[in-house]
């Protein structure tokens, strides 16, 4: 009866442990790549963009096809300093 016990202990601290990390994963890690995601494809979608360097200020297209009024810091692509 004593192994059976250890055995349901493990368990439980293994099914904790692995709650744990999941909800450190969904309350940390997973925001950080969400943004870099919607980031990313902002940038993809920038237009009207003035560049200094290796970045540039653009608008971005949103999702109902007008342009943003916010700016957005992206990587300068070209190289090409406009500003």
């Amino acid at each position: 009866m004593k192994e059976a016990t250890g055995e349901l202990n493990m368990t439980v601290v293994t099914v904790v442990a692995i709650a744990a990390i999941g909800a450190f994963f969904y309350a940390f890690v997973w925001p950080a790549i969400q943004g870099s995601i919607q980031q990313s494809t902002r940038c993809a979608n920038s237009v009207n963009c003035t560049c200094d360097g290796d970045t540039c200020q653009c608008s971005y297209y949103e999702d109902d096809g007008t342009i943003s009024t916010e700016k957005i810091t992206c990587p300068n692509q070209s190289g090409v300093s406009n500003k």
